[in-house]
């Protein structure tokens, strides 16, 4: 496999079909012991917009809060 001018390669379909690499999907370059490593970014969750959402729903059940849910099933209650 050669580097093209501008410094672009192709990944084989075959790996990227394995590692779901798709024409969006982000990735990055590092160094390791020499060699140059090419992994798939990971998807960032957004964590932010989820804060809070498991307290409404354990209110609307009649529980205070989550750790008194996880209580009464673990039998603690």
């Amino acid at each position: 496999m050669k580097v093209g001018e501008r410094g672009q390669v192709t990944i084989p379909k075959e790996i990227r079909e394995r590692f779901g690499i798709g024409p969006d999907t982000e990735v990055e370059f590092s160094v390791e012991r020499g060699q140059i490593l090419l992994r798939k970014r990971s998807s960032r969750l957004p964590l932010r917009a989820w804060k809070g959402y498991c307290a409404v729903s354990s209110r609307k059940t009649g529980f205070r809060n989550v750790d008194e849910y996880v209580d009464e099933v673990r039998g603690k209650l």
